[in-house]
């Protein structure tokens, strides 16, 4: 970012009617090697000390984290400054507040970077979709899960075509793999917890959903699954199936209230979101006015981060020079409830491990039937003749979570079922 701010400084002051500076910049370590070479006295391990120099009009905070970023930027603040800040967790948790209190001190916080990366999302809800009732929102919105899903699916499409040939393959297409391929390549974290277990696109979704539908979505208010007990078999079956699994962050207005959820989902090959690869995202809205848009691109990485943070300056600067404020202020306009998961329509896949003997599906059927769901399609799937177990794989037609949760509940107690390996939404 600071390269970027150096070595565009003159086209970024044609933009803006005024040259950018960078003042200070403070880092934890001095000693450590930085790529930009920045004149002597800029960097400080003092945050204090840039946040009082009277002569800074903003504070860009990438540290990430609720504290103390949350500190710092609520310090800058009363200095007088605006913020740009790339800090989801942050945003997520506290953005209203913080906007409100920017607000009343004539200042501003600019937070492009914090959920698509490069991909532009809160300009246009803040901005060029206000005029739409925003139905829903759906998004691939991290990028370390979504390479290692694609990873996963790629590898037991090669596993699935050996099998064919009548070749076994050896090992390979599970998580545990996968997850090794995307730290490798730098894409996950030596701790991918945020990532793997849904709370980085949880984070995301909180802050999309609270701009989208201008009421208060906390992290709390959204059901959050992750990545990490989907089995090679789980992606098989998908494919033969005709679907793809990827961790889908939802958040949906109902005739009740908003229902949101991360979570793996099978998704129809056929949907524009299952065609999204890699460590690329996505984010679908739904509006009354523009129908369905789409965003795509890189959603993480250095260089798509510094293209969100530079805007963010540029837009800032821009009305520093003329003396404006381009926005309005953004706020819950309501309280719209939030709804429980129990209240979701959907289909489902379930995978279940049972004894192979008959009269074992109408067991499973009668189970679902009773709490009215309904089986749309069943396969039997690779008999163990040692232990006698098969493995079923079901999808419903829609019906209720609640519902669907009550009947897999009785299923598991059922003696001739082993375990119930696999239980995923169908969404699309």
């Amino acid at each position: 970012m600071a390269g970027a701010l150096i070595e565009r400084r003159d086209y970024f002051a044609r933009q803006v009617g005024a040259p950018l500076v960078v003042r200070r910049a403070a880092v934890r370590d001095l000693s450590k090697p930085r790529s930009v070479e920045l004149a002597p006295g800029i960097l400080t391990n003092d945050v204090q000390s840039v946040i009082d120099d009277p002569d800074i009009d903003i504070i860009v905070e990438v540290i990430g984290g609720e504290e103390p970023a949350g500190s710092y930027i609520r310090a800058a603040l009363k200095a007088g400054k605006h913020v740009v800040t790339a800090n989801k967790e942050l945003i997520a948790k506290a953005g209203p507040e913080l906007l409100g209190e920017a607000h009343g001190r004539g200042l501003d916080i600019m937070f492009e970077a914090s959920v698509g990366g490069g991909i532009p999302l809160i300009a246009p809800l803040r901005r060029d979709l206000l005029a739409n009732r925003i139905a829903s929102i759906r998004a691939i919105i991290n990028g370390t899960t979504n390479y290692i899903l694609t990873d996963m699916a790629r590898e037991g499409a090669v596993a699935e075509a050996l099998r064919k040939q009548g070749i076994e393959p050896a090992g390979g297409g599970g998580y545990a793999q996968a997850l090794a391929a995307a730290q490798e390549l730098g894409y996950a974290e030596a701790d991918p917890t945020n990532d793997v277990e849904g709370y980085d696109a949880a984070y995301k979704l909180a802050i999309m959903a609270s701009l989208g539908f201008r009421t208060r979505v906390r992290p709390g208010d959204i059901h959050t699954e992750g990545i990490t007990r989907l089995t090679a078999r789980d992606f098989q079956y998908a494919q033969e199936l005709g679907y793809v699994i990827k961790l889908l962050a939802i958040a949906e207005r109902t005739d009740g209230g908003i229902v949101a959820r991360v979570a793996p989902v099978f998704l129809p090959q056929s949907e524009p979101l299952a065609k999204v690869d890699g460590v690329y995202n996505a984010v679908q809205i739904v509006g009354d006015l523009t129908g369905t848009v789409l965003f795509q691109g890189r959603g993480a990485g250095a260089d798509p981060t510094s293209s969100a943070v530079v805007a963010d300056l540029l837009d800032l600067a821009h009305s520093i020079v003329l003396g404006t404020r381009e926005r309005k202020y953004w706020g819950p306009e309501g309280d719209i409830p939030k709804l429980g998961l129990e209240s979701l329509e959907t289909r489902y896949y379930i995978r279940v491990s049972v004894t192979d003997q008959p009269g074992v599906l109408a067991q499973l059927a009668r189970s679902l039937g009773s709490h009215g769901v309904s089986i749309a399609a069943v396969s039997q799937k690779e008999a163990d003749a040692d232990e006698r177990t098969a493995e079923l794989v079901i999808t419903t037609h829609r019906a209720r979570e609640g519902a669907m949760q009550a009947a897999l509940a009785e299923i598991a107690s059922l003696p001739v079922v082993a375990q119930v390996s696999s239980f995923l939404r169908i969404e699309g």
